[in-house]
Parts: structure tokens; sequence; C-alpha cells
């Protein structure tokens, strides 16, 4: 049991992160498919970030290693702004550009990886080497019968996404910056006849949601695998996507949605382990958050309430 909640925790937060930013940019109105490429591209300029500086500066990768978080979200929020850029200024099709920047992160990343491993690092190789991230037991909680394994082995991004999340749900309802981006997803026109700039509150929120698709990215590469890879992230994007689409766009839900993917995901490795099965079960655990949300999917769709104005080009002249 220890094991799941502690390995559960470690994938479910990191997803938490990425699906709140989709909360974002959602509930300001504008549909956001491109989460998937976003936290590969985020990833990839973290893990980048991670091997230059390590290069340069040496030393305790400590540093090095929060500094790449700082960079994925950087590398995120870069790429939203594409997909910004099309849904706003020029109004493009929402699901298309989503799309389209999915396929474009997953070749330019790497094809990046491959010519700057080549040429500063002479390893033809598109993965950057990342250092075990670090870890920590909270004393007397961690004695705890069950609930312990939560403050056991805790990686410290698990601190900064709580940390996170805590003041993205506080900017979100109980500010009246937050008030405006849901607004937004509702009535854009409401908002704009009260004064308020609806591009520009849609704009940063599809920000918003790159910075934290990148971090979430760059947790699942010092999680999953110490290293960065184009392949490791497929289907994440989707499945922080399904979290939300479950909570009604409402982050308290989509929380406990993320949590049971995470925990349905380790208690699926658990198993194969308990059962001595062979290692290339591991590969089908790794099918189980999908199948549930299929699952879900037949219970929970028709109870979904999308903002109202989700996916909709906002035009300011049909006021």
């Amino acid at each position: 049991m220890n094991s799941i909640i502690i390995e559960g925790l470690s994938f479910s937060l990191p997803l938490f992160i990425i699906a709140l930013g989709g909360i974002y940019c959602e509930g300001s109105g504008i549909t956001n498919l491109a989460l998937e490429g976003l936290l590969g591209f985020g990833a990839f300029f973290g893990g980048l970030s991670f091997a230059l500086f390590g290069l340069l500066l040496g030393g305790n990768p400590v540093f090095t290693i929060y500094l790449s978080l700082l960079f994925a979200m950087v590398g995120g929020a870069l790429l939203a702004g594409v997909h910004a850029v099309m849904c706003i200024k020029f109004k493009a099709n929402q699901v298309i550009s989503g799309v389209v920047i999915n396929m474009l992160s997953v070749a330019l990343t790497a094809f990046l990886a491959n010519q700057i491993n080549a040429s500063v690092f002479g390893q033809p190789s598109n993965k950057f080497l990342l250092e075990i991230f670090p870890r920590f037991t909270v004393p007397g909680l961690s004695k705890i019968p069950v609930l312990g394994a939560a403050f056991t082995n805790v990686y410290t991004f698990e601190v900064i996404i709580i940390a996170i999340a805590l003041f993205m749900w506080y900017v979100l309802y109980k500010t009246p910056a937050g008030m405006r981006i849901r607004a937004c997803g509702d009535n854009p026109h409401a908002v704009a006849a009260a004064g308020g700039n609806v591009n520009k509150i849609r704009f940063w929120s599809i920000i918003v949601s790159g910075a934290t698709a990148g971090l979430g990215g760059m947790c699942f590469a010092y999680y999953i695998s110490t290293i960065f890879s184009p392949n490791i992230y497929m289907g994440f994007g989707y499945l922080a996507i399904a979290s939300y689409i479950f909570g009604s766009w409402k982050i308290g839900s989509t929380f406990l949605a993320c949590i049971l993917f995470g925990f349905a995901r380790s208690a699926g490795y658990v198993l194969v382990q308990k059962l001595g099965l062979p290692s290339s079960y591991s590969d089908l655990v790794m099918t189980l958050p999908y199948v549930l949300t299929l699952v879900l999917l037949i219970f929970f769709s028709s109870k979904n309430r999308p903002p109202r104005a989700l996916g909709e080009i906002y035009d300011q002249a049909q006021r």
C-alpha cells in the first residue's frame, strides 16, 4: 500500500498541475488540446538547460535541477504563445491548432535534441541525462499507518506543485482576475462590456497553461526515467485533458480524477510485482489510466458542464 501511495502521488501531482493550466486556458474560452505538445516542449527546454548549465557550472547539481524546472516553464510558455497567437490574433480553429502543435512539438524536440547533442556534447542521441530529483521524509508524520506513506520519500517537486496549485486555486476563485477568466469562458461579451480585455485575458491564460504544462512535463522526466526523451510523454497531456473534463473544469474534482489515474497506474505496477509477472506486463499496466478513462467516459460524459463559450472565436464586432 505504501508503494501505491508514494508512486501514485508522484505521478498524480505533475498530471494535476498540467490539468490545472488546462482549466485556466479552457476556463477563459480557448480549447487547449496542445497540452501534450506543451509539456514535451517544456521538458525539452528544461532538459537542455540542465545539460548546458551542468556543463558550464558543474559542481552540485541541485541548483541546476531546480533551475531546469524554471526553464521548462519558460519553454512551455513559449510554445503556448504560438497557440495563443493562432487562436486569438488569427482566429484559427482551436482544435486544429492544438493538434498541429502536438505534432510539431514531437518532431521539433527530437530534431533539436539530436542536433544539439551532436554539435555540443558530441553524442548522437535525442536524450538529455538528468540527475535523481531530491526526496525527503517528514519525521513523525511518516510513521502514521497507511497515510504516513504520503509523507515518505516525497519528491520536492511535489511540494512545489502543491504550493503553485494552491496559489492558482486562490487566484481563480478568490480574486477579480480569476472571476474575469471564468467570465471569459461563459460570456466574453459581458466581460468586454464591463471594460475587460477578453483577448488579453485569454492570451495570458494560454501562457499559464503552457508554463504549468512545462513544469509537469519536466517533473515527469525526473520521476519516470531521469532523462529527457521525446518518447516518454505519450498520452500524458491527453490524460490531463481527460482529468479536467471529468472534473467539469473544477479544480477540486480535477484533483481527485488525477489521484484516481495516478493510483490506478501505481497499483498496476505493484500488482505485476506481487504476482511475479514478466516485466513486459509493466507496459500493459501503463494502459490502465486510459482504460479507466474509457470506463469513466461511459458514466460521466453526460454530466460534464464545460464553459459555455468554450471554443467560440471572440469577435468584438458581434457585441
